[in-house]
Parts: C-alpha cells; structure tokens; sequence
C-alpha cells in the first residue's frame, strides 16, 4: 500500500490516482445570480428565453425541469471544528493542497477563524480561497494575517451592464477594487477566472485577457458547463477551449508553459511573451482532463464528492456527530475514494445533470 508522508495510507482510487486537493465548501448561498450557476435574474430568462428560439423563431424549447434549491439551515453546516477536523484527517492522508469556496465563502461569519484553523494543519501545502470578491476589501487583512496563501477571483465581464447581466449584481467596481487590493498586498499568485458563454461574454475574451496582461495576474477561461440550477445549458453556447486560444493568438505573444510536473494541472497555460501575467484554458467539455483528477470535494453540509459531476455523495456528518474517532473518518474517506468516478458524462447519452447547482456543490 502507498503511504504519505506521514506513514498513512495515501488516498488513491480504484484507477491509481492519488489525490492531493480537497475543495472545501462553506456555504451554499451566494450573494450573485450568475447565469451559469444560479440564473435566476429578468437578465438571465431573457438570455436563456432567446437561445431557446428555434431556427424559424416561431417555437419555444423549454428547459429541463429546474433543480429544486433551498439554502441549507445552519444546523446543517458543518461547524469550523467539524471542518478543520476533516481536513486534518485528509491532510495526513496525503491531501496536500486546501481551497476554500462557497456558495460565496466570504459571506460565512468568521470564515478568517477557518482560515486560521486550516493553516495550522501540518502538512498544508498551499492554502487558497475563491470568491467573487464583493466582500473581500472588508475581509482582505484578516484573511492573509490568518494564513490564506492564494486568492482566485471570478470576473466574467468588464463592461458594468454585461456584468450585471452574468451575475444579477452592480458589483463589478468591487470586484475589480478587491483584485488590485490582493495585488497590492502581495497575494502571490493571483487568479482570475472567467466562465465564457456564446452570446453573452464571448466579444469580451480578448478584453479580458488585457485586462490580465496589464495587470499581470493569472486569467483563466473556463468553457460552460451543465451545473445550472434551471438546466438551461446546451452544448452550443459551449465556446471550446481551442475555439478562445486561436483567438487570443492572433492578439497576443503566447509563450507556453510546461505543464508536464503537475498532471492534475486544470488549465493548459501559455504566458505572455512580455513576462506580465499569464492566460490559462479550462476545457472540462471539449477536453476532459479527468484522467489525471486528484481532487475531492467536501460540500458545506458534510458530502464528499468525488467528481465536480457526482451523482452520488458520501455523507461525512452523521460520523462526525457521533463517537466516530479520527480512525473511522480515515478508514471511510479511504473507502470513499476507491470509487472514485472515471470521469464525467458531459456531452455522452446518459448524462445526468447533478441535483446540485456549483454554488451547493462548491467551485
């Protein structure tokens, strides 16, 4: 049996792959609306209602039924302990590399405590958060002073009136003040990334990616993919990965980055020539780079999924409020990712959507 560092079996699943990630939800709820996670806004019908319109404009597709959300009570969140607990129990496991997510994590009181918690886990290698950045200004000193490492941003339009459409939210002077906080506070890297849908943000991917050179961050551009809570998704507002780099090519100075020591590197990376920044393609659609997953995820609530597009979870919290000792916990998450997915079914006959949206799931 492979063992971690720390003498522990390693957590590998059934296909050799040894896991190193753990995404860590801590909310469900999230103050945006964005189109591709939770498009309830006028906004969002109206675009949905439109690409809907048959070829002749005369007939309407429905979607599929909408999936059924109801923000989570308190009473069923994980408690920070409960969570600290897990991730120490992982960690020793070989888990090597903590991101914090949501919902929107900023919106959970205290999440700086969490922070703290975390990063006093021996064997945390990398520690890092993804929010959309509203709140992040008022929280920004509390988080690093507590040990958080990395931050990633989602900003998915530059223009005030897109933006609101994408995300249901006037915020985006926030957004943008709170990545140049973290730059000029000395997060290092930080990322940005963007969710490119077809005639909605697509005429915008060369502006971003300015926007990233000029700035020198690390921009990623992520193809849609079917986690909407109304599974309006449809193939064809799909931008393919090749489809945004040949594009971005014929603007910029592309320098490839290699990429060959970190296999269950998400994002294929080029840099731009004049050394400021980077740009990075996440094609989980048209490239699927399941085979080389190291990541498990832990919802806000106590499930750990194995795969982004998980029908099934494994549910953590009856252990953890019972006499279940740290043994039981190991003994179940080793158990829990021999059966690790292959891959997702995006695009395959018997795709099924998950019953959770991204923002219950945790990005």
């Amino acid at each position: 049996m492979i063992q971690s560092r720390s003498g522990e079996p390693q957590l590998i699943d059934s296909h050799g792959r040894v896991l190193r990630d753990l995404r860590i939800s801590i909310t469900d709820r999230c103050n945006f609306r964005c189109v591709y996670c939770l498009p309830e806004t006028e906004e969002a019908a109206n675009f949905y209602r439109s690409r809907f319109q048959s070829a002749a404009g005369t007939s309407i597709r429905v979607p599929a039924s909408p999936i059924h959300r109801e923000w989570k009570p308190k009473a069923e969140l994980l408690t920070f302990e409960e969570i600290e607990r897990i991730a120490r129990v992982a960690v020793g496991l070989g888990i090597e590399k903590l991101r914090v997510t949501g919902g929107e994590p900023l919106l959970r009181n205290g999440v700086e405590s969490l922070v703290a918690r975390l990063a006093a886990i021996r064997g945390v290698r990398d520690l890092a958060m993804t929010t959309n950045g509203f709140f992040f200004a008022g929280k920004a000193v509390a988080l690093q002073s507590a040990g958080l490492q990395r931050i990633s941003f989602s900003l998915d339009s530059l223009d005030p009136i897109n933006f609101k459409k994408m995300t249901g939210s006037d915020g985006l002077t926030g957004v943008l003040d709170g990545i140049d906080l973290a730059r000029r506070m000395g997060f290092d890297p930080v990322k940005v990334n963007a969710v490119v849908i077809r005639g909605l943000n697509d005429h915008e991917i060369e502006g971003l990616a300015s926007f990233a050179q000029e700035r020198s961050l690390i921009f990623r551009f992520i193809e849609f993919m079917p986690l909407d809570s109304n599974r309006a998704w449809q193939k064809d507002l799909v931008v393919p990965g090749r489809e945004i780099l040949a594009r971005l090519k014929t603007r910029f100075d592309l320098t490839p980055v290699d990429s060959s020591t970190n296999p269950s590197e998400t994002a294929k990376r080029w840099r731009f020539a004049d050394g400021r920044g980077e740009i990075g393609i996440i094609a989980p659609v048209t490239e699927p780079f399941c085979g080389h997953c190291n990541r498990l995820r832990l919802t806000a609530d106590g499930k750990i999924r194995t795969c982004l597009f998980s029908i099934h979870e494994h549910d953590l919290r009856p252990l953890l409020r019972a006499d279940a000792t740290d043994d039981d916990l190991r003994e179940e998450l080793l158990r829990i990712v021999v059966h690790k997915e292959a891959g997702h079914r995006i695009g395959k006959p018997d795709f099924v959507q998950p019953a959770r949206t991204m923002s219950c799931i945790g990005g």
